[in-house]
């Protein structure tokens, strides 16, 4: 088989929803949220194990950790660009928060609760960052009143969408800790633990490439993964033949259904108006 891909969510749970990664999670989490968020250490809920996989693999591969002051995180990483996706997260969030009244016992128990969704495409066209957070605010004035309520987004593909990218044009994006971990997920194939570039340079990146070069399916868990790559192979097969037919077909409606195909499939402006001789203002409009 050919080198897992950590984007694919049941090698991104036995990396970073396992007991001996734990600190490859607590790196990772603290990497998306705000300094009074980070965590020192955290408890998994729902840990990876071959059992559980057994059991349940339709909801076993979102990673659920509770930090020592009580705030809750759901990470998951999704691969394929689900219809309402909004409702899912929030519907996930939801989960995370009410779980706790079943021990707690009383509202004042409650601790904030923190989804981050690693989404493996464009999700939110309208936002030119690939990291996003949401909460609760009034309208008029902003103000931030539900505290307990936080949405995080990572739409990778807004990281990077070329695979023509080499070592260097990924090097060149990378200004903080959370971009080390997207060109992990993103860009993996172009990584050596032995001879990392000084700005990917660090202990925790090291480590999660050494995981993942290690690391071994049996035949259930295999038959999953690559039940996942499989989509994942034949969304990179359409952009290619999208991008082909858009050098071959001059006439203009097919050029503007091709540039919003590409669109959905989550490639870059630049990218679109190169391969269709549209406009970054005439692909905006779109």
């Amino acid at each position: 088989m050919d080198k897992i891909n950590p984007r694919v969510d049941i090698a991104f749970k036995k990396i970073f929803g396992v007991e001996e990664n734990k600190d490859l999670l607590i790196s990772l989490i603290n990497s998306i949220v705000s300094p009074a968020d980070k965590v020192s250490d955290v408890t998994l809920l729902n840990p990876y194990n071959t059992k559980n996989f057994r059991q349940d693999k339709l909801s076993i591969l979102d990673i659920k950790a509770q930090g020592v002051d009580g705030k809750r995180f759901n990470i998951e990483v999704q691969i394929t660009d689900e219809a309402d996706y909004d409702k899912r997260a929030l519907y996930y969030w939801g989960k995370l928060y009410t779980e706790q009244l079943h021990a707690a016992g009383d509202y004042s128990q409650l601790s904030k609760a923190i989804g981050i969704h690693i989404l493996n495409f464009v999700s939110i066209p309208e936002a030119p960052k690939y990291h996003n957070v949401f909460h609760i605010t009034e309208k008029d004035s902003g103000f931030l009143y539900f505290t307990d309520l936080e949405l995080h987004t990572i739409e990778l593909k807004k990281f990077t969408c070329d695979i023509n990218e080499g070592l260097t044009d990924i090097v060149a994006k990378v200004n903080n800790s959370l971009d080390v971990w997207s060109a992990f997920l993103t860009r993996h194939d172009l990584l050596k633990p032995d001879n990392l570039p000084e700005a990917l340079d660090n202990a925790n990146l090291k480590k999660a490439l050494s995981v993942l070069e290690v690391m071994n399916f049996n035949s259930e868990e295999r038959e999953a993964y690559e039940d996942h790559l499989k989509w994942m192979r034949t969304e990179m097969s359409a952009i290619k033949k999208a991008t082909t037919d858009a050098i071959e077909i001059g006439e203009d409606k097919a050029t503007i259904r091709i540039a919003k195909n590409l669109l959905k499939a989550g490639a870059s402006v630049d990218m679109i108006s190169e391969v269709s001789g549209l406009t970054a203002e005439d692909i905006n409009k779109l």
